[in-house]
């Protein structure tokens, strides 16, 4: 899988330098690839809620924006999934200025198709954000731990700290253990 994930990166490198040269083809071809995985991670950062598209596409704008700014595209994925947790983000914190409380993101609903799927969905749901954000990065988008700390604009000791902290609520969640 690490041949197929390093084939999968340089093809995505091409195309981010592509896409700065100014090949608008490039660009579609990069968010078809990319698409899936920001709607995926968008959908476990906000809990499933409905802002998932909006907040997918605000960060397609900004990331066609500023992709001329990227010096190393080698760098598109933590720097794509830092934008999209500040769009994430944002869209969180406009719906509690519009409820005027605060948002619980882990009492989202969830709609299980079978029983291990599910479970595991609510053992993340359960997870604070942060943490969800990186074991999603981690185990589901095989981002590495420094990948993973410029994503969440942090220390990779931060980032390593919540993604253990997750592992740790994972395990006892999914062994039906009680932390």
């Amino acid at each position: 899988m690490t041949a197929h994930r390093s084939t999968d990166a340089l093809h995505d490198e091409w195309l981010v330098v592509r896409l700065q040269q100014g090949d608008r083809a490039a660009a579609g071809e990069l968010a078809a690839n990319w698409q899936p995985r920001l709607m995926r991670t968008a959908r476990r950062y906000l809990g499933e809620e409905a802002g998932v598209e909006a907040s997918v596409q605000e960060s397609w704008l900004a990331i066609l924006r500023g992709v001329g700014g990227l010096r190393d595209p080698s760098r598109f994925a933590p720097w794509a999934f830092g934008i999209l947790r500040r769009k994430c983000t944002d869209r969180v914190r406009q719906a509690v200025r519009d409820r005027g409380r605060t948002v619980e993101l882990e009492d989202a609903p969830i709609a299980p198709p079978q029983e291990d799927a599910a479970a595991i969905r609510g053992a993340m749901a359960s997870l604070p954000p942060d943490q969800r954000f990186a074991a999603q990065l981690f185990y589901i988008e095989g981002l590495t731990l420094a990948e993973i700390a410029e994503a969440q604009d942090v220390p990779q000791g931060t980032a390593k700290s919540r993604l253990f902290h997750a592992r740790r609520k994972l395990k006892a969640a999914l062994s039906g253990d009680d932390q």
